[in-house]
């Protein structure tokens, strides 16, 4: 089960993507569409997966983003020569606002809306290939989700820890890897069943809770923050205990 590059240009991926059918709904946000592209020795299975839930959210981001554009191009008509000739390389080399944008004949930018229309297709969409014909096209889309969310369990575990990435070729390392990453999606997993809620929600909501440092003439007192009811709750939830309030006092001598 593998991943395919929506944009990879490919003709068989450019079939799969086009060809029509309806999709089937397996899971909330999850529908699916299979879809055999050639036959003998160049059959290809894929599974076209669709959320709309995350097709909502990239369509939105994208209305700001344009709506972000559409000022900088405003305000690209008030500048002079020079300093509009640099603004016009930044905006056109931008990672984000490059790939909606075309030049005319005059050097003059317009936003693409044909380039817009492209992005719009692969909202909330992402293709799977299968060489595996014993498993459905639902076990394909799960598994497939699973591993995502392997991944993504272990990419905000790196980033809450502040880790740096680390790419490995020893078979024991990637073991290690992908023992972390199933550790950290279990926790993940344990957290939202107990509390009921999203891992973002209850992430989110406990880093609220904060350590103040207050300095005197006196010394230094370290305070933790009221916990909220939401944070109580959670607490509670997965049986943890509050931090204490006072986490220290170093009197100055």
């Amino acid at each position: 089960i593998v991943g395919e590059k929506m944009r990879s240009g490919k003709a068989a991926v450019e079939e799969a993507l086009n060809r029509r059918g309806r999709y089937q709904q397996v899971r909330e946000n999850l529908h699916i569409k299979e879809i055999i592209v050639g036959d003998g020795e160049a059959r290809q299975r894929y599974v076209l997966v669709y959320n709309p839930s995350e097709a909502e959210r990239q369509r939105k981001e994208r209305e700001k983003l344009l709506e972000s554009l559409k000022e900088e191009l405003e305000g690209l008509r008030q500048l002079p020569n020079e300093a509009h000739h640099k603004a016009t390389c930044r905006l056109r080399s931008h990672p984000s606002y490059g790939k909606y944008l075309r030049q005319l004949k005059d050097g003059t930018l317009r936003i693409d809306k044909q380039a817009v229309r492209e992005a719009e297709k692969y909202d909330g969409k992402y293709l799977i290939r299968t060489s595996d014909d014993t498993l459905s096209a639902e076990d394909v889309a799960l598994g497939y989700k699973q591993l995502v969310d392997i991944e993504q369990a272990f990419r905000t575990l790196k980033s809450t820890l502040e880790l740096r990435p680390m790419y490995h070729r020893l078979e024991d390392r990637i073991r290690a890897h992908v023992l972390l990453s199933w550790l950290a999606l279990l926790l993940v997993r344990i957290v939202e069943i107990r509390t009921h809620e999203s891992w973002p929600k209850v992430r989110d909501e406990c880093e609220r809770l904060m350590l103040g440092h207050f300095s005197s003439k006196n010394g230094d007192l370290y305070q933790r923050t009221e916990l909220t009811a939401k944070q109580a709750l959670f607490l509670a939830a997965l049986g943890l205990e509050p931090p204490p309030k006072i986490l220290g006092i170093h009197p100055r001598t």
